[in-house]
């Protein structure tokens, strides 16, 4: 039986870890917030909480409460629980704790929570929080395991996808309630409207799909993300696991593979 791993965050890239350990025979249990705010939902395994259960590349995450995960993982489907992360340490004891929130800081996750603890993205220092850190950048390091030091850090410009990079992410230009006039694989002009912060119109800035759009009725911060449109217009691209985000999964597939050789190896020397 392989280790369990706890993954904090069920967003775009730590669903890519999770599919990839899931595919590797790794027992994943995904922590989420209880009102998850990722715009790319629907290949989002944490999205299970606003929809029960969401189903990405053949494989079914189910909201769950705590005391069902071990059911869960009997029946092959990934848990999605919404407890307190103390209290899934306190409960699971998870051998993995895999950090995947991409809130670019550390936010509370701890180099002792488990045997083996990995942060993905920059916000971590391996040696120091963490014992392996994940890069995140787009280009010749992504998805790089990082044993000293930390990922590169945060630039604030989105990675260029189809020739664009800011201009394909939008931002809430006030705090309020979002309502949602498009959805996710629509096909939308620069400066149409898809959709609105309170009565405040927020438009698409350049033409292409709506590859990612805010769940309609969540009240947002001012700046807050609210969609990305994807000037390449792959409807496919919409519902499927991308390549950015299998990069970093295969990054944290191998940090974990890597630390249960290393361990069986030091075993087979006793």
């Amino acid at each position: 039986m392989k280790p369990l791993v706890l993954m904090r965050g069920g967003g775009d890239i730590a669903s890519g870890a999770v599919y990839r350990l899931k595919r590797a025979g790794y027992p994943v249990v995904i922590n989420e917030i209880a009102i998850p705010t990722m715009i790319r939902r629907e290949v989002c395994y944490g999205n299970a909480v606003h929809r029960g259960e969401m189903i990405l590349e053949r494989f079914v995450a189910r909201h769950v409460a705590l005391s069902e995960v071990a059911d869960t993982l009997a029946q092959g489907v990934i848990p999605v629980v919404t407890s307190s992360y103390e209290e899934l340490l306190d409960t699971l004891k998870p051998a993995i704790v895999v950090d995947a929130i991409l809130s670019k800081k550390n936010l509370g996750t701890k180099r002792d929570d488990a045997d083996l603890v990995i942060g993905v993205g920059p916000g971590f220092t391996a040696g120091h929080d963490v014992d392996v850190v994940i890069e995140t950048m787009r280009g010749h390091y992504l998805g790089r395991c990082i044993y000293d030091g930390s990922a590169q850090p945060n630039t604030g410009i989105p990675g260029n996808v189809g020739g664009y990079t800011h201009e394909r992410v939008i931002h809430s230009q006030k705090a309020g309630l979002f309502t949602a006039k498009r959805h996710i694989g629509d096909s939308v002009q620069a400066n149409e409207v898809i959709g609105y912060v309170d009565k405040e119109p927020v438009r698409a800035k350049i033409t292409g799909i709506l590859r990612g759009i805010l769940k309609s009725g969540l009240i947002v911060s001012d700046h807050f993300k609210l969609a990305d449109v994807d000037a390449r217009c792959e409807e496919s691209h919409c519902y499927s696991i991308s390549d950015k985000s299998l990069a970093v999964g295969g990054g944290v597939l191998e940090a974990v593979t890597a630390w249960e050789y290393e361990r069986n190896q030091d075993g087979n020397d006793l």
